[in-house]
């Protein structure tokens, strides 16, 4: 409700700091590196990573750095990793269905996304976005046949350094807003979990060290803490349902 309020009543002015924000902040590149490949020792697992620019890795040096290449590094001890990476820098999840749909069906017995902070900073309508996201687990169910889904909620944007205030405070409303949706839409689905990307460890005491240079993409620390997390879930979950 208060976010419905600030909405109507500084609207322009929100839209007049975001489009400051869009005009200061520097555009960083996605990382080089290997987007698909094998690696690690144990049983097979075949991953799959979708999204937007964190996804990507973007604010990492390198993929080995990024959300992709330290989960895989963090999964290696336990499987013997499969992996893809399908992320695009600004995609929106309208733009993953469209990538995903041109893509050719593979089997994976682990999806992890990360969408939502694109949809949320266009003005997308929550309801419109659920429903893009209930269209993309049933693609990724059936076409890709993934046996456990991992959907990242979005971050704590209220911390992104880049976002001056009250703007900041609207956008992290606003995500936990899409965030409670969708951990509404999952709890009929035994196989699809929302992982929080608010590592354990009080995110204001990593702020500093965590982001990008640009102030809203996570930095190595971040995705490092964002990759073990999703990891133990994966070990756990993933031996879970083989028993």
């Amino acid at each position: 409700m208060k976010h419905l309020a600030a909405t109507i009543a500084l609207g322009p002015f929100f839209f007049l700091q975001g489009h400051y924000v869009r005009h200061v902040t520097p555009v960083l590149p996605e990382p080089p590196g290997a987007r698909d490949g094998t690696h690690g020792h144990g049983p097979p697992l075949r991953l799959l990573i979708v999204g937007d620019s964190a996804a990507a890795g973007v604010g990492a040096a390198s993929q080995d750095e990024g959300l992709c290449g330290q989960l895989v590094a963090s999964l290696a001890p336990h499987f013997r990793v499969s992996w893809k990476l399908i992320a695009k820098t600004g995609a929106t999840t309208n733009d993953t269905l469209r990538l995903l749909g041109s893509a050719a069906p593979e089997s994976y017995d682990v999806v992890v996304s990360s969408l939502g902070v694109n949809d949320l900073t266009s003005g997308y309508p929550r309801c419109a976005w659920l429903r893009q996201q209930a269209d993309l687990i049933r693609l990724l169910q059936g076409k890709f046949d993934a046996r456990l889904m991992l959907l990242s909620g979005l971050p704590p944007m209220h911390l992104f350094p880049a976002l001056p205030q009250p703007l900041r405070w609207y956008m992290g409303e606003g995500a936990r807003h899409f965030n409670r949706g969708l951990h509404r839409l999952v709890l009929a689905n035994d196989n699809c979990h929302v992982f929080s990307v608010e590592v354990s460890r009080r995110m204001d005491e990593l702020q500093a060290e965590s982001f990008a240079t640009d102030g809203f993409h996570p930095g190595p620390v971040f995705y490092t803490a964002w990759a073990e997390h999703l990891a133990e879930q994966i070990v756990k979950r993933w031996r879970a349902d083989a028993l």
